[in-house]
């Protein structure tokens, strides 16, 4: 049930859980995937996350910025 564009999955070794790393340009991928699963009682969270290089830039200069 992954639609074309969406990757890999990885599985706890006890089966507890399932993980989904996906990355697309399209969020509506993401969303029809969400929806296909819908009906089989499979709780989903969704995590939104942004690369770590767009983090540092955010986040950079302010580590030099005096603590107030």
């Amino acid at each position: 049930m992954l639609p074309e564009g969406l990757t890999e999955r990885w599985v706890e070794p006890n089966f507890d859980r399932c993980f989904q790393l996906m990355e697309c340009d399209d969020l509506r991928l993401i969303q029809q995937w969400a929806l296909n699963w819908r009906s089989s009682g499979v709780a989903l969270e969704i995590v939104p996350v942004v690369p770590g290089k767009d983090t540092a830039a955010v986040v950079g200069p302010r580590l030099d910025e005096p603590q107030s």
